[in-house]
């Protein structure tokens, strides 16, 4: 069963994942980059659906295989984390996700006057286009070697639409602001309620938690960006270099 980590692009997507990924997939805590952020996959992915027939040519035709895919995902019953930049939608008559594969969702967002910067940094765009950009219903991974169309709709309808969880007491709203300013206590609250969202007792393994903390910070993760590159960091249109991912120091 999946548990969701939904975002608009640049809301704080990765942070939260590496957070995850390290406490739930790293022995001691420790994260190690792209080698732990793996074990969170991005839905939707061509490689999820290879076994389908689909027309990248037509927006939107990946759609009606998304709750197909899932249930293929599912098929081992275990607890996963996906990532996704889909907003909560249904599509002509194929909905997104369902009760059926998704235990819940964590919605992590940022002030989006915060994210027209990063916005306009990450895709190489003037502030006016990111502006827009975010104002705008959008399809993104149209032309994408490794994602499918993914519905991005605009900021504020993307960050509508995931609270559907909350009818059913599955939706837990992360501030990215909030991690920063008080990141044990934030991070935190997320464990308790995947425990929830998994029915277990919850118990912190403090070691882990400690060491989760240590190495997720910006400064860390500068470093380590600068030591390993980063996969998610863009190409440069005008000299062919990586973009840093983590540019901009949280304040």
């Amino acid at each position: 069963m999946i548990i969701w980590l939904a975002s608009y692009p640049k809301n704080g997507n990765t942070w939260l994942r590496s957070l995850i990924s390290a406490y739930y997939y790293a022995k001691d805590g420790i994260f190690l980059g792209d080698n732990h952020l793996n074990n969170v996959q991005q839905f939707p992915v061509k490689k999820y659906l290879e076994s389908f027939d689909y027309d990248l040519s037509i927006p939107g035709d990946t759609s009606r295989l998304w709750v197909l895919a899932q249930e293929k995902i599912n098929e081992d019953r275990k607890i996963k984390f996906f990532k996704t930049h889909n907003a909560l939608v249904k599509l002509g008559n194929n909905d997104f996700t369902n009760r059926a594969n998704s235990l819940g969702g964590i919605y992590i967002v940022r002030d989006p006057r915060n994210v027209v910067t990063s916005f306009s940094h990450h895709f190489q765009l003037q502030s006016e286009q990111a502006l827009e950009s975010l104002l705008s219903h959008r399809y993104i991974g149209q032309t994408s070697k490794y994602h499918c169309t993914t519905y991005i709709a605009s900021w504020k309808y993307h960050f509508n639409s995931w609270k559907v969880f909350r009818r059913f007491n599955k939706y837990l709203l992360v501030r990215y602001e909030d991690l920063i300013s008080d990141t044990e206590k934030t991070f935190l609250n997320i464990l308790k309620f995947i425990a929830h969202l998994g029915r277990v007792k919850f118990t912190l393994d403090k070691e882990k938690f400690d060491n989760t903390l240590k190495t997720t910070g910006f400064d860390y993760m500068q470093k380590l960006e600068a030591k390993e590159s980063f996969a998610e960091a863009k190409t440069d249109k005008k000299t062919g270099k990586k973009i840093k991912f983590f540019n901009y120091t949280p304040t």
